[in-house]
């Protein structure tokens, strides 16, 4: 479901804290999309 607005900055250094962090230790070869769910249309 999209959301119809642009991403807050925080929003995105979330996204990229996330994956710098140990708890995507695990995570190989995936690909996150943090579009708001823009794609998804």
């Amino acid at each position: 479901m999209p959301l119809g607005r642009l991403a807050e900055p925080a929003e995105i250094a979330s996204v990229v804290e996330f994956v710098l962090s140990a708890d995507s230790s695990f995570m190989t070869g995936s690909v996150l999309v943090a579009d708001g769910g823009y794609t998804a249309r």
